[in-house]
């Protein structure tokens, strides 16, 4: 999934606000992230309106620096009927995307299609 020619779907650096007890990045502020990028691409499957509706899997590989350049790529996986699996790896660019790209975290999303009664509704399996 982290080809180097395939385009990152969101990318962001983290600021001194985004920090832990622990001076790397708060676990929560990169779920976020990921949560923003995999409702991008399921939205755009999707034709629409989504919905997280579980995260089946997550992985904290290594921590994230302040200043690191993050990449996070999304892609849906596999599409049900009202239903997306989308799988999301986060890669951080160390000293502002100069060095080193280290697989940080990845994670499996599933999202919902919303009509716009925000009810679930049907995924176009062709598209």
């Amino acid at each position: 999934m982290t080809d180097p020619i395939r385009e990152p779907t969101l990318r962001v650096v983290p600021g001194p606000t985004d920090i832990n007890a622990n001076g790397h990045i708060f676990g929560g502020w990169v779920l976020s992230q990921m949560d923003i990028a995999g409702g991008i691409v399921a939205s755009q499957r999707a034709r629409g309106h989504v919905a997280t509706v579980a995260i089946s899997r997550m992985e904290f590989i290594a921590p994230i620096h302040l200043r690191d350049v993050i990449s996070v790529f999304a892609e849906v996986e596999k599409v049900g009927r009202t239903s997306m699996v989308v799988k999301i790896e986060v890669v951080a660019n160390r000293d502002r995307g100069i060095c080193e790209s280290i697989k940080v975290t990845e994670g499996v999303f599933t999202f919902v299609a919303l009509d716009d009664n925000f009810r679930p509704r049907t995924v176009d399996v062709e598209a």
